[in-house]
């Protein structure tokens, strides 16, 4: 039994697809996210959030955004397979009308497939939000792929302290210095990272200067 109405239904055909927003740090994806499952669940639509279990910073589980925004999500593991997630999903709680993925650059290629899935046999569309490039201007594997098979890509754009569009990610120590080594994969926020544009990317990983990695606090 359909319960949308028209109006939801075409507008569930319009939007049905597999779409990557992608960004440097600090640009806003996981507020996007949550605007996003506000306004399905506002038209009466159910929504599924995934997130990586090894983002724990709001807590396993928790999607949550600087400005304060948060909301349950569905924690996932590496080695999970998205699609049984979905299909589990809808067998206990009924029809779901998108799936929304945050932190979407530490998907595994598999599930980048998995999620490609969702879309091309369950017919239900896929918002992914991540980053695109790590500490050193390499590709994550999930934005990879995501840039990869991804229905439609978006820039979600923020800016640089120099003015310009931040596109690049520097991850800091706490004097703030450019690091140019250590894992791929280093969990944190502000007090690790800045968002730069390409020409001070180059700048700093040159040595030329540093960057402060506290923003202060800003009123809400």
């Amino acid at each position: 039994y359909d319960r949308c109405s028209p109006h939801q239904r075409a507008e569930n055909r319009f939007f049905r697809g597999d779409y990557f927003y992608y960004s440097a740090m600090n640009a806003g994806k996981t507020t996007t996210l949550l605007q996003s499952a506000y306004n399905y669940r506002e038209r009466g639509m159910r929504v599924a959030i995934l997130t990586p279990r090894l983002d724990d910073r709001a807590g396993s589980g928790t999607v949550a955004s600087r400005i304060g925004l948060q909301a349950d999500g569905i924690a996932f593991d590496r080695d999970a397979d998205l699609q049984r997630i979905i299909e589990d999903d809808i067998a206990a709680h009924g029809r779901l009308d998108c799936v929304l993925v945050d932190e979407a650059q530490f998907l595994g290629k598999p599930q980048v497939w998995q999620l490609s899935e969702v879309v091309d046999a369950l017919r239900i569309p896929v918002l992914c939000y991540g980053l695109r490039t790590d500490f050193r201007g390499e590709l994550f594997e999930g934005s990879q792929y995501l840039l990869a098979w991804a229905d439609e890509m978006q820039e979600i754009k923020t800016i640089c302290h120099s003015g310009k569009k931040a596109t690049m990610n520097v991850r800091v120590d706490a004097a703030g210095r450019a690091l140019q080594d250590g894992p791929q994969v280093e969990i944190g926020g502000n007090d690790r990272y800045v968002s730069v544009s390409r020409a001070e990317f180059k700048k700093v990983m040159r040595g030329e200067g540093s960057i402060e990695p506290l923003q202060a606090p800003l009123p809400l």
